[in-house]
């Protein structure tokens, strides 16, 4: 189930792994491959992920790590997803997913691992059910933003609702979500992704139709127009949304997001760019961050949609 040790570094390569993080997952190999306890857990795991391939319904669920709080434990999901590459593939391949966008969907496992480190200054993955959207196809990586196949949840279908589309909770839509380390969230960049999603789902996903996309991310708090200019990125990405925002603070996600480490002493948060200094002095001045919910209709859905949508306005 996973390659030998001298094709596993180059599938790590592909899938976006940083050279520095190789030659550890290389020498990891045989823990998982030879204890049979490792590898049954490995096998289990790797059914979670490819049973039912593409069927919308989340993260799938697979089997805990080994114990131990060391490389194996932090690098099981790893080994996971190397194991179930072949099957994503194959599906991606059936539905004439281009080669590209496949890859560069799947590498954001390496994302993942530049995370952990920035993190935690070792090799490993923190968010090992998230990266299970992506080797189940459920997500894709399209220019900008990534787009998960979805379903309107209760807070966005009961807003869709009311602005008068026929449209409510249990519907296909679009999760949108802003990965790291993928330059400027400009409005440019955003509509290119936007446009580019639009031909990729007709194409790949024809009897499904998404006219609406959501998003749910601190990114939507109201609270940055206070402190960024209204013609900054995020101001005017969030400026595409009707939005709404909970009610409990959760300040650890935007710190987290921003700074890499979520329980950096709120004193010694730099000051190095716009959003730093924003999110900083806003905790600051004993402020509070919230996760904001917001949906808008994609430019590709129908004209009477549209209409229905400037009627309800």
């Amino acid at each position: 189930m996973i390659p030998d040790a001298e094709d596993l570094p180059e599938v790590l390569l592909d899938l976006g792994v940083a050279h520095e993080d190789i030659n550890e997952l290389v020498a990891l190999r045989p823990r998982v491959a030879d204890d049979p306890g490792v590898r049954d857990l490995l096998e289990r795991a790797v059914g979670a992920v490819t049973r039912d391939m593409g069927t919308v319904g989340g993260s799938p669920h697979f089997p805990s790590p080994p114990d131990g709080g060391d490389l194996l434990e932090r690098c099981f999901s790893v080994y996971v997803y190397v194991a179930a590459l072949p099957a994503t593939r194959a599906y991606h391949r059936g539905l004439g997913v281009p080669d590209d966008v496949s890859r560069r969907t799947l590498a954001d496992l390496g994302r993942h691992m530049a995370v952990h480190r920035r993190r935690y200054g070792s090799c490993g993955i923190h968010a090992v059910a998230w990266l299970g959207l992506h080797f189940h196809g459920e997500l894709y990586q399209l220019g900008r933003l990534q787009y998960q196949r979805a379903l309107l949840g209760g807070r966005s279908g009961d807003g869709v609702a009311a602005a008068g589309l026929p449209l409510t909770t249990g519907d296909p839509c679009v999760s949108l979500h802003i990965p790291d380390f993928r330059g400027p969230l400009s409005p440019r960049a955003c509509d290119r992704s936007l446009a580019r999603a639009g031909e990729f789902f007709a194409r790949h996903y024809p009897e499904e139709r998404y006219e609406i996309a959501v998003c749910h991310s601190w990114l939507l708090d109201p609270q940055l127009k206070e402190h960024l200019p209204k013609d900054s990125n995020l101001v005017r990405f969030q400026e595409r949304f009707r939005t709404a925002w909970d009610t409990e603070p959760d300040d650890g996600v935007p710190v987290g997001f921003v700074f890499g480490d979520p329980a950096l002493p709120v004193e010694d948060l730099p000051r190095r760019t716009s959003v730093e200094r924003a999110v900083g002095d806003h905790l600051r001045r004993g402020g509070h961050w919230y996760g904001g919910h917001g949906w808008f209709l994609l430019p590709w859905s129908g004209t009477a949609a549209q209409g229905r949508l400037v009627e309800g306005a």
